[in-house]
């Protein structure tokens, strides 16, 4: 069968990204996380160290920031990461992911 491309229909393709859909990323993240043992990435919508601390506490071993939108992003979530673990008295950021405590 012909793709729509291929017979040069156009093709409509949509969704959501950036801060919209954080509130989903980190859920789906920290589901993730409980189901298997290897490390996760939490992605989506990340452009503050909150946004950050979000998925680490909810299981990312990692995260990716909105760096095409603000490329100075990364450095600031970094810094804002590391002023929280001090701040809670953190000497590693594997004290910090999956700490998530439900109920």
């Amino acid at each position: 069968m012909e793709s729509p491309e291929a017979r040069g229909k156009p093709v409509i393709t949509g969704g959501l990204s950036g801060p919209a859909i954080r509130p989903v990323a980190v859920r789906m993240g920290w589901e993730t996380a409980r189901a298997v043992r290897i490390p996760i990435i939490g992605m989506g919508g990340i452009t503050t160290a909150e946004d950050a601390l979000e998925f680490l506490i909810a299981g990312a071993s990692a995260v990716r920031t909105a760096s095409f939108h603000n490329p100075n992003a990364p450095l600031a979530v970094l810094e804002g990461i590391g002023a929280y673990l001090r701040e809670q008295g953190m000497s590693s950021l594997a004290q910090l992911v999956g700490s998530l405590k439900m109920g």
